[in-house]
């Protein structure tokens, strides 16, 4: 296989989940360019529309479907969504997520559980539907982030403790499944890049710029990029791994 062929998708099925905005629009994107057909879930199913036509744009074919990845039911019917579409899984992308900035003395126990059940146990629930179906080669990327690694500056535990908590899911998983089942799962964890999630931080953007030697923010086609490679044959022999991608933020 040539170099750059190793990063093609051509005649695999995708999910991405958070996909009504931000990164996961892009995701979506990149991987239909990519050559994947791709089912996209969100809590938002009227935003999913645009993300749909993105992809379909491409040549590619897509589906919706309402999801909210917190309630277990909801993640096998987007398989199943994805499957009587495609007929096959290859990747999921667990990249649906919320936050909530708040000092944990002031925290809503509520809120806190919330974050924990869409960040951590939906990224468990969604792997699990899709392992069912997935075919040796394929491929799972949780999208974590620099707070699980490193203080933001922001009050935000349990964001930062479900981000931690799936670098160590992904582990985990590809221990059980890499092995047994061909199946690679790594994580991704993002820097600094805008959207919804980031707009806490965007108060003061030269201030956290300069807190990244690159000195800027990501653009979201650099984490897409990113994204083909974890979930393409290029990273073929790569699993369990968490690639940071974040300018340098984490290395000061």
């Amino acid at each position: 296989m040539a170099v750059l062929d190793a990063f093609r998708l051509d005649g695999r099925a995708a999910i991405v989940t958070g996909a009504s905005s931000g990164l996961g629009v892009s995701f979506a994107r990149a991987l239909a360019e990519a050559g994947a057909d791709v089912a996209l879930g969100a809590r938002r199913a009227d935003r999913l529309e645009d993300t749909r036509r993105l992809v379909e744009e491409t040549g590619r074919r897509a589906v919706t479907h309402r999801t909210d990845v917190s309630v277990p039911e909801d993640c096998q019917a987007l398989v199943d969504v994805a499957m009587a579409a495609f007929g096959r899984v290859d990747v999921l992308v667990n990249n649906a997520g919320i936050s909530a900035v708040s000092p944990l003395l002031r925290q809503d126990p509520a809120d806190f559980r919330r974050v924990i059940d869409v960040n951590l146990n939906g990224c468990a629930w969604m792997a699990q539907a899709a392992a069912r179906v997935m075919r040796p080669g394929s491929s799972i990327v949780n999208v974590s982030s620099v707070i699980g690694l490193k203080g933001s500056g922001a009050p935000q535990a349990p964001y930062a403790a479900a981000k931690a908590g799936l670098m160590g899911l992904t582990r985990d998983l590809a221990a059980q499944w890499t092995g047994r089942r061909g199946i690679r799962v790594n994580a991704l964890a993002p820097g600094f890049f805008a959207s919804e999630l980031m707009d806490a931080f965007m108060d003061d953007v030269p201030a956290l710029e300069a807190r990244i030697p690159a000195g800027r923010l990501g653009d979201a086609e650099e984490l897409a990029a990113t994204l083909v490679f974890l979930a393409s044959d290029a990273a073929s022999y790569v699993t369990g791994q968490t690639l940071v991608v974040d300018g340098g933020f984490t290395i000061l």
